[in-house]
């Protein structure tokens, strides 16, 4: 297996760098598509030199062959009209002799002469001691067949156990006194074999050379383009860091000149936009701070003058007296939207901190479910909770997470539409998980990712029954993320929503997984119950056995 792995190591590496790098691409495509284009000019080129040159090798020995059967057959004619018939092994060698002394010095050609018939006595001659096995069996065979002039190819072999390549013609041969003879011209290619050699060697010396060279320029000028487009992507990865005053370098005045000086404007264009809004941010964080805080000395004048006119309402006259009261809710709301901005301008400026203590989520859970029962109760519904571990502790700040636990239920209680909110806690070695369940008007596709937006509501044409502010949600996830968790909501329209709390269990500690999974598949209608508000389930992190206070469909274990 571990050869396995160094032997695929290089491809991964090559696959890498393919994907990461154009230069390398590109360099690489264009190498393999010039070998490509060079191999099969290559080919082309020693396939037409190759014809060429063995199709005039071939009519020149055809030709010297065709010359020297007419000689031969003449010398033995003129053998047969003498008065004396010489012997058959004297006509062989007279045949011989004068057919290789036409080959010259050197020797252009080699010739043999074997017999067609069935005798054994029949002598066979040749020249520069050529063996007879350099005439293939089919070659011989087809002379004596068809009774006409064939040639072939084929390595010729010497009795001193050289072998050349060779052109080999044969013609049929008739010996007086003797019988069919065939008559061979063994044409040595050597010379032919070292020019192809050299035109092959040279073609492929001078394609390597130039696949090199269409590489290197490749590799140059991709350079020239990869360089400052690399440059941008630097500049721009500085750019998005916050460092706004990065620019690249214009030297020349062609296309990646106006690329560079239209991506400096792009910069310089976006910098100020920036630095606009951080200014309108810091002036906005800055006006919500100073009005919270300026609010408060006036509101705590009229908060006093209420709170006596509120307990004196029993002498007024019953107008006078409904409008104390509606007075004193919207004291009430005034304030809580003041404290909600002062929060939500803390977590602007940076200097919200976190109270780090060691807490049991149950109890904390349970003190907020009993604290929302009278408006559980005016709303119609009931709140379940069912926990899978007791206890169950994480290093959290209590004030903040007792706040996002009762912005989540108070919330889950005013969309329920009078069905029922079901709360659900777990926990595995990294983390604790708490969902949120109601079975109310849900969340329309996209909304999802925005109910934790400031001010921001699902439905604005609905009244509400808490008096929130519209900044719960958004402080809440503010709170989580101080302790390094998720806050994380899904829902359907008509069916319900679910919020998912998962906090480390050790502060500064991360984590990948939630021990309470939420998809969107799982949900689906309430179930009917008519149990009491509050129950409680121990479990632990390994059993999945169902809580029967639980209807929420989801299962343990989620990403």
């Amino acid at each position: 297996m571990k050869f396995i792995r160094l032997l695929l190591a290089p491809f991964r590496w090559g696959r890498r760098i393919w994907r990461r790098s154009l230069l390398f691409r590109v360099t690489t495509s264009t190498l393999v598509l010039s070998a490509l284009v060079v191999t099969v000019l290559g080919f082309s080129l020693l396939s037409r030199v190759t014809t060429g040159l063995l199709d005039s090798k071939d009519r020149s020995a055809i030709s010297e062959a065709s010359a020297g059967l007419g000689e031969a057959q003449r010398l033995l004619d003129a053998a047969n009209t003498g008065p004396a018939t010489p012997s058959a092994a004297r006509l062989v060698d007279s045949v011989i002799a004068t057919l290789g002394a036409r080959s010259g010095s050197p020797s252009a050609f080699d010739v043999l002469l074997l017999t067609s018939s069935a005798n054994s006595d029949a002598p066979e001659r040749g020249t520069n001691l050529v063996a007879v096995s350099s005439v293939p069996v089919d070659l011989r065979e087809a002379i004596q067949e068809t009774k006409r002039q064939s040639w072939t190819y084929a390595p010729i072999v010497f009795l001193d156990g050289r072998t050349t390549p060779g052109l080999i013609v044969g013609a049929p041969l008739s010996v007086p006194t003797v019988g069919p003879y065939e008559l061979y011209y063994l044409f040595n290619l050597d010379q032919e074999q070292e020019t192809l050699d050299l035109v092959s060697n040279a073609v492929v010396g001078a394609g390597i050379i130039l696949v090199i060279l269409v590489a290197v320029v490749a590799l140059l000028v991709t350079r020239q383009v990869v360089v400052p487009v690399r440059e941008a992507a630097r500049i721009a990865r500085r750019f998005s860091s916050g460092k706004l005053n990065e620019r690249m370098q214009v030297k020349k005045e062609d296309d990646l000149a106006q690329l560079a000086t239209s991506f400096n404007e792009m910069a310089q264009n976006l910098a100020t936009q920036i630095r606009q809004l951080e200014e309108l941010s810091l002036v906005q964080q800055r006006f919500v701070s100073d009005v919270s805080h300026e609010l408060r000395t006036p509101l705590t004048t009229i908060r006093m003058a209420a709170d006596v006119m509120y307990e004196d309402r029993g002498t007024f006259d019953p107008s006078s007296a409904r409008s104390v009261e509606l007075l004193q809710q919207q004291l009430d709301r005034f304030e809580s939207l003041l404290v909600d901005l002062l929060e939500i301008s803390r977590f602007d400026a940076g200097v919200a901190v976190l109270d780090i203590e060691k807490t049991d989520l149950i109890p904390m859970v349970e003190r907020v479910v009993h604290s929302t029962l009278p408006l559980a109760q005016r709303n119609n519904l009931k709140v379940r909770f069912a926990a899978f571990e007791r206890p169950a502790f994480v290093e959290c700040d209590p004030r903040r997470i007792d706040r996002v636990l009762r912005n989540l239920v108070d919330n889950a209680i005013e969309h329920a539409n009078e069905t029922s909110v079901v709360i659900e806690l777990a926990g595995d070695h990294d983390s604790i998980a708490i969902t949120v369940r109601d079975f109310g008007v849900g969340l329309m596709p996209g909304e999802a990712s925005l109910v934790f937006s400031r001010f921001w509501r699902a439905d604005k044409a609905r009244a509400r029954t808490t008096g929130g502010t519209g900044l719960g949600l958004a402080i809440a996830l503010e709170d989580v993320r101080l302790h390094g968790g998720w806050l994380e909501a899904i829902g359907e329209p008509g069916i319900g929503a679910c919020f998912r709390l998962t906090l480390p269990r050790i502060a500064g500690e991360g984590f990948t997984t939630s021990p309470l999974s939420m998809d969107e598949e799982s949900f689906g209608a309430p179930a009917n119950i008519e149990s009491d508000e509050l129950s409680g389930h121990q479990g632990n992190d390994v059993v999945v056995t169902r809580d029967p206070l639980d209807t929420a469909p989801w299962r343990r274990g989620g990403p």
